[in-house]
């Protein structure tokens, strides 16, 4: 049995069925040179037969009608792995339209509570002799960061290497001692009560903290009580966003959308700007999205705020769950010149990085919490989409593997991340870097966003505009 921290517990508690908590990895790759016509079929009996199993894959809730009310996972080796793991094919021509249909459906569709909490889907047809991996996950499991690492060491760094198990099948890394001691620690809840303790104590740790903490804190929120009277500073805190199209109640079915950037390109735009390649990918997105709302005549005055998860997981942590900070940044929509909107963008993440570092780091986990908490209890309450947004979206930026990889002999040609919409905020736009490229992932809401696909598109046009300025 494992207890979770309040982070990965909030997941559970903001589940609702339009709205469901989970994020995915849409994986496209090249079949092997001469590869026989039964590869994937051969692949996928191959790892039907592998029955053993390695959290998180072998992680379920202890009692999913309670959910988060009793948040312990536990250990499930007798799965249906004909359920989670699953082989589907294309309709002809199998392009890029008839996976994203394919995709979207997929991640529309909630996670089954009273089994462990992923989906794999191998998807074969798609053109130009290729195939995709669609693998999804519970938020409480993973963040995108432990996803990515997670699905990165299946992979090898050649062509030849055949033999790795499926990913249910791959044993963890060893484990730090701290990762141990808070094992040893989570088997001594031997019950669903104390588990429930465990995470009240978490809550109250939040409250009472050290006087030093506690002291830090309340000078990080006068600063953003401070910025927004003054109206004027860049640096954004909860509640700083107009309302927009982006931001009422949401329905099940997705939309997804990718796009596939040079990397390097984008890099060489932040060198000559003199800015973060982060800054560059708000800057885009911020250009399609004052043109979308432009071309549906709902472009407001102020700028758009945008949500910003920041890793603070180290670089040998292996672990599941979630390690993220966050700020909020102006998106800077109500700036037409498109360079002045850049740096515009590059002032207000600078100040929100300079007022998460002034953070002592044992009092990041708590400002975390307390600056999401009006974020999470209007979606316990059910208020998301009826209030205020806290802000208008979240873009993300995780950073991938910068290797080439294979799987099984298969080239990864593209990874694309799915992330998750809540009611209030109908589109997601994350990205992650792989090799010299960097994939673009756009989760929206079918509903509230039917033309979704001009966003994804507008980024595009929005490089090649700050590519002209700069390079």
């Amino acid at each position: 049995m494992k207890t979770m921290n309040v982070l990965d517990a909030s997941w559970l508690f903001v589940e609702s069925p339009e709205a469901p908590m989970q994020v995915a990895q849409l994986m496209i790759l090249s079949l092997p040179e001469n590869a026989e016509e039964n590869f994937l079929s051969n692949m996928v009996q191959q790892f039907r037969k592998s029955r053993e199993y390695y959290a998180p894959w072998n992680l379920k809730l202890r009692n999913p009608k309670l959910g988060a009310m009793v948040p312990v996972w536990v250990e499930d080796n007798d799965i249906d792995l004909d359920y989670h793991f699953r082989h589907s094919a294309l309709p002809k021509p199998g392009g890029e339209r008839e996976l994203g249909i394919l995709v979207s459906r997929l991640h529309s569709h909630p996670l089954d509570f009273n089994r462990p909490l992923w989906e794999m889907h191998v998807i074969e047809g798609l053109e130009n002799n290729r195939f995709a991996l669609y693998t999804k996950f519970h938020h409480s499991l993973i963040d995108g960061v432990s996803g990515v690492r997670m699905i990165e060491r299946l992979m090898s760094t050649g062509p030849t290497d055949r033999s790795r198990p499926p990913a249910w099948s791959m044993k963890p890394e060893k484990k730090t001692k701290k990762v141990k001691a808070q094992e040893a620690a989570n088997r001594e809840a031997p019950t669903a009560e104390n588990a429930l303790k465990d995470i009240l104590g978490d809550v109250s740790g939040n409250v009472k903290g050290s006087i030093g903490t506690l002291r830090e804190l309340r000078r990080a929120f006068q600063r953003l009580l401070g910025a927004r009277a003054s109206g004027v500073s860049a640096l954004k805190g909860p509640f700083d966003c107009p309302k927009t199209i982006l931001n009422g109640r949401i329905g099940q079915a997705r939309r997804f959308a990718t796009q596939q950037y040079d990397l390097n390109q984008m890099k060489a735009i932040a060198k000559a700007a003199d800015c973060s390649l982060n800054d560059v990918v708000l800057a885009i997105s911020a250009t399609a999205l004052r043109r979308f709302l432009i071309d549906v005549n709902g472009l407001p005055s102020k700028p758009l705020t945008a949500g910003l998860p920041v890793n603070i997981r180290t670089k040998d942590d292996q672990g599941t769950g979630n390690a993220i900070s966050f700020i909020m940044a102006s998106l800077a929509t109500d700036i037409a010149d498109p360079k002045m909107r850049l740096e515009a963008i590059k002032n207000s993440t600078h100040s929100a990085k300079e007022h998460l570092q002034e953070l002592p780091k044992e009092a990041l986990m708590q400002y975390t919490a307390m600056i999401m908490a009006p974020f999470m209890m209007q979606l316990v309450y059910g208020m998301g989409g009826r209030m205020k947004s806290v802000f208008n979206l979240t873009i993300s930026n995780i950073p991938g593997p910068k290797e080439t990889l294979y799987y099984h002999g298969a080239k990864l040609e593209a990874s694309f991340p799915i992330s998750l919409i809540p009611h209030g905020q109908a589109l997601n736009i994350t990205c992650l870097s792989y090799a010299d490229t960097l994939n673009f992932g756009f989760t929206g809401d079918r509903d509230s966003l039917p033309s979704m696909q001009n966003i994804a598109v507008y980024t595009g046009e929005a490089l090649t505009e700050l590519a002209e300025i700069y390079l």
